[in-house]
């Protein structure tokens, strides 16, 4: 094995040492005062990004709990990506794939980081309608309705839509908590909490090539509801709903 020259061990050392002072030493020649600014800008950089994505969170733990969490990602995690605006990307990856849990760790800390980085994700997606398609005041029973394109559905053991400094809950709530997440046509973020019904409908509708009123009677047909007519007429106002707070734009053209 060749031996890794003097620069690059003094590179990595340097490094190691910005991540993860405690952990290891500054490198030998370096005054600590200036080693010290190269720490906290680095180290105020990353914070910054993330500030910017996770504000509630950062509210709900607190500086001391905040900080340590930032350090331990900035001192473990390597990204896969050189833009800044990513970051956020990779702290959730971090937080669900890598960070093992901490004792002190709210027990939602996880999807509520996660419901804070979806605003970020859609509002940057490249996504957009296809207006020439769609038919606004088309038929959304009859036909098949466009869903917005820029549109995630959630589904959290925790109701981190209400979660705050004055509310942080110790256990899951009786019921998942269905949200839908999406970008208005003037790019405004919406959240919009569902119900089961309308979180199958929105389900069905993306994943499958039907109108409205098919995937109802789908519906009607799973629930084995006594009366599919009386679902297929709730349904409708369902749909109503849905296009007017934006995750439909209307009804796909023959």
């Amino acid at each position: 094995m060749p031996r890794t020259p003097e620069f690059q061990r003094y590179q990595n050392a340097f490094a190691a040492h910005i991540r993860d002072p405690r952990a290891n030493p500054r490198p030998r020649g370096v005054p600590a005062r200036r080693m010290k600014v190269y720490n906290e800008l680095l180290f105020n950089n990353i914070e910054g990004f993330l500030l910017a994505c996770f504000p509630v969170l950062r509210q709900v733990l607190g500086v001391r709990r905040w900080t340590r969490l930032v350090r331990d990602f900035f001192a473990e995690h390597r990204c896969h990506t050189p833009i800044f605006r990513q970051i956020p990307d990779e702290f959730v990856r971090y937080l669900l794939q890598a960070r093992a849990p901490n004792p002190d760790d709210p027990p939602f800390l996880n999807e509520l980081a996660h419901y804070e980085w979806v605003e970020l994700a859609l509002a940057v997606a490249e996504q957009e309608p296809e207006w020439e398609r769609i038919d606004p005041e088309g038929d959304l029973l009859e036909q098949r309705p466009a869903l917005n394109p820029v549109l995630a559905r959630l589904s959290y053991l925790y109701p981190v839509h209400r979660i705050g400094p004055r509310f942080k809950p110790a256990a899951p709530g009786p019921q998942p908590t269905l949200i839908a997440v999406f970008r208005t046509p003037d790019y405004a973020m919406r959240f919009v909490q569902l119900n089961p019904a309308s979180m199958a409908l929105l389900e069905i509708l993306e994943r499958d090539l039907c109108t409205g009123r098919q995937a109802l009677e789908r519906i009607a047909s799973e629930l084995k509801h006594p009366d599919p007519a009386q679902l297929i007429l709730a349904g409708q106002e369902i749909l109503r709903n849905l296009q007017h707070e934006g995750a439909i734009l209307g009804a796909w053209k023959p």
